[in-house]
């Protein structure tokens, strides 16, 4: 086997990724401290076609060179939108008639491995917002009170948590193979 060069993988443009076909998902980031985090969800985000991702309380915006660190420019194709409080991105999400997650351990969340089997809640012409918490108080309580549902991803160790990037990578890449892989 040899390791394919980067001109070998065909990515998109920066111009070709905005007029690209999207997974309906937005991304929303409540009040993630960290720039690296950013970055990395801006990066997964990009690399799966996220809708866009939106940004708020004290979460970073772009321009700035510690998210540009670890997105390496996906912070230029894929589409952001900064609030002021996660709850107003929620209600801008149900305005447009997105079905809305929390990732949080709650009572009664959905397990990510289950998902599929609740999908038919969310209607098949919908569009999903998941939101991402704080790395140390996760999704505030009223984002989680205004969700639709919230899930959760299973863990088997000590360790009650994972990374935010980590958590919105695994999550992202589930909607990834539910929605662009039963196209093909």
């Amino acid at each position: 086997m040899r390791k394919l060069r980067t001109i070998e993988m065909n990515r998109l443009t920066i111009d070709e990724f905005k007029q690209a076909k999207k997974m309906p998902l937005i991304v929303v980031l409540d009040d993630v401290r960290s720039l690296h985090n950013v970055g990395s969800v801006f990066r997964t985000s990009d690399a799966f076609r996220v809708e866009a991702v939106w940004l708020c309380g004290i979460t970073a915006t772009p321009p700035h060179p510690e998210i540009h660190k670890t997105a390496l420019g996906a912070e230029d194709s894929v589409a952001w939108r900064y609030f002021k409080t996660a709850d107003e991105a929620v209600a801008e999400l149900h305005r447009q008639g997105y079905f809305v997650y929390s990732i949080e351990q709650v009572e009664g969340s959905t397990k990510l491995q289950h998902l599929e089997e609740k999908s038919g809640e969310r209607g098949e012409e919908r569009g999903i917002g998941v939101i991402f918490g704080n790395e140390v108080k996760g999704v505030h309580q009223s984002v989680v009170d205004a969700s639709d549902g919230c899930l959760e991803i299973p863990q088997f160790g000590t360790k009650h948590s994972l990374n935010v990037s980590v958590t919105a990578g695994i999550v992202i890449w589930e909607f990834a193979r539910r929605e662009l892989f039963s196209e093909q």
